[in-house]
C-alpha cells in the first residue's frame, strides 16, 4: 500500500529551540591530552617536561 505521507518532503522546518544535544556524541568541552614522541637526539638534550612544553609550539600557533 502506497502512503504519500511517508514520502520525503522537498524541505523540512526544524525548530532549533526545541533541539537537545546528542548524548551519544563525544564532548569537545574537555581538551584531550596530546602525546609527543621526541627523537633520540632531541630527548638527550631535553631537561624537564616544563622546558619541553615551553620549547614546543602551541596548538594553533603559526611558526
Amino acid at each position: 500500500m502506497h502512503n504519500p505521507k511517508a514520502e520525503l518532503q522537498p524541505e523540512y522546518r526544524f525548530d532549533y529551540q526545541k533541539a537537545k544535544p546528542n548524548r551519544f556524541a563525544a564532548r569537545n568541552d574537555v581538551e584531550k591530552p596530546k602525546v609527543v614522541v621526541l627523537e633520540g637526539d632531541v630527548a638527550q638534550v631535553s631537561t624537564t617536561p616544563a622546558a619541553d612544553n615551553k620549547a614546543l609550539p602551541k596548538k594553533g600557533a603559526n611558526p
